[in-house]
């Protein structure tokens, strides 16, 4: 699993570094034989008056299907980039189940007499 970490705003410290991709290597190393890239973007807005400010967004590419993209704002950049990995672990178990469940749908019967496709319950 390749990971790529930038910053905007604010300094990518080789602590920050080292936090964010030994979370995403807990949250998602079970399936890092079907994760080509993750994208890390950490960014932080100034001002007075912009509340939560630091973000986190992960986009992970799937193959075969639409990216992954979870986004995750709070006032530490600590906590956005905790939270928006644990979303990206349970949405990559999502998506993975989904390809199991539609690669291995119900099983097809040929039936002898006519070689029609018939759904198993018609046996």
């Amino acid at each position: 699993m390749k990971i790529n970490i930038r910053a905007r705003g604010f300094e990518l410290t080789d602590r920050l570094r080292e936090h964010t991709e030994r979370h995403l290597r807990f949250a998602l190393g079970w399936a890092d034989d079907h994760l080509r890239q993750i994208s890390v973007r950490l960014s932080s807005q100034s001002g007075p008056r912009m509340g939560k400010n630091k973000r986190c967004l992960i986009q992970i590419d799937f193959p075969g299907v639409q990216d992954i993209v979870i986004e995750d704002t709070e006032d530490d950049i600590y906590v956005a980039i905790d939270r928006a990995v644990d979303r990206a672990g349970r949405a990559v178990a999502r998506q993975l189940e989904r390809l199991r469940d539609h690669r291995h749908g119900p099983p097809l019967a040929v039936d002898a007499e006519d070689t029609n496709i018939l759904p198993p319950h018609s046996i």
